[in-house]
């Protein structure tokens, strides 16, 4: 009987034990992270106790459970892949513009000149640093709040949408097609207008076709992983940037594959962040993740807009994150 008690406590505690552990290797790596990121953007010691703050706040926000994540390259191997290639990520122009690193201007080619861009983009999924592994198990709200706390703001769809694309559109969000409905419904609505009328210039970052292995698509997923799960599914990214030819017209990189991102998605002008919402709108998936070589669970391409997947209005507390979900950030300029 004995025997049998100790068994079973032992099953009970397992599960415990490996999240506890989990999370205390999880804050060694963050702290690694946020010396990173400290001293490539040079971030106040004030905001970085802000950062800290929401990581600490979340308990899982990081680049993945360090004890099941199996990242394909270190950051070592991406630093040592680019060299090779004689790639250099930074951008004078783009720095000189957008007021800090790895971040690209937003504008439409076609109709003006980068110089004359009102928003920039993040380069690389936060930390927006390259070869860094990308922040996941993040929520919307989290997300908004750390790029607050750079000094940025969530993007909206349509911003991330252009990125993509390599031309920023005005917005078109169909704001009539949300009244009067659910969430769920308005969502529903003002995609089909919007992927319809998209469906006709659907291009990837890199181009007009989906291709494998251009872009950071090429990972594993965990064995036994049922979809989420802190004990169950590993971070399998690669490091940022690693995939130089993941590259949109516009120079922003991993906006396929790697991790898929929080992006937000109003349902009135007020909740626009481009338009200085702190309010904000629903929850929008953007991108696509690690393993969509091997499958696609989705469409990705530059304009297409999602279900209302895990829906919830970005800033409710317990919006969605999971293992392959992180963000980037829009910073608007003066």
């Amino acid at each position: 009987m004995k025997r049998l008690l100790s068994l079973l406590l032992c099953l009970f505690a397992a599960p415990a034990l490996a999240r506890d552990a989990g999370q205390a290797a999880l804050a060694e790596h963050n702290e690694a992270m946020f010396r990173q990121l400290q001293d490539v953007h040079g971030l106040s010691d004030r905001q970085m106790q802000d950062i800290r703050g929401i990581f600490a706040r979340s308990g899982y926000a990081g680049q993945g459970n360090p004890l099941i994540t199996k990242h394909p390259d270190t950051p070592l191997q991406c630093s040592q892949k680019l060299a090779q290639q004689q790639v250099d990520y930074a951008n004078p122009q783009f720095e000189k513009i957008c007021g800090g690193k790895y971040m690209a201007p937003l504008y439409d080619p076609k109709s003006g000149r980068i110089e004359d861009a009102r928003v920039c983009i993040d380069q690389f999924e936060f930390p927006d640093i390259p070869c860094a592994y990308p922040v996941v198990w993040v929520r919307a709200r989290e997300a908004a709040e750390i790029c607050a706390a750079e000094g940025k703001r969530m993007c909206d769809a349509h911003e991330w949408e252009g990125a993509c694309q390599g031309e920023l559109d005005a917005p078109d969000y169909r704001f009539d097609l949300a009244q009067g409905v659910s969430a769920d419904a308005a969502v529903s609505r003002m995609r089909a207008a919007h992927n319809r009328v998209h469906a006709g210039d659907k291009r990837w970052s890199y181009g007009p076709e989906y291709e494998r292995g251009v872009c950071a698509t090429g990972s594993f997923k965990t064995p036994g992983c049922p979809g989420g799960g802190w004990n169950l599914c590993g971070s399998n990214t690669y490091p940022a940037g690693d995939f130089p030819a993941c590259r949109s017209p516009l120079g922003v990189y991993d906006l396929n594959g790697n991790a898929a991102e929080h992006m937000n998605l109003p349902f009135a002008p007020a909740q626009m962040a481009s338009r200085g919402s702190r309010e904000l709108g629903y929850t929008e998936m953007k991108g696509s993740w690690f393993i969509f070589d091997t499958y696609r669970a989705h469409e990705d391409w530059c304009r297409w807009r999602a279900p209302y997947w895990h829906g919830s209005r970005v800033m409710d507390a317990h919006s969605h994150e999971n293992y392959h979900l992180g963000f980037r950030c829009c910073k608007d300029l003066d």
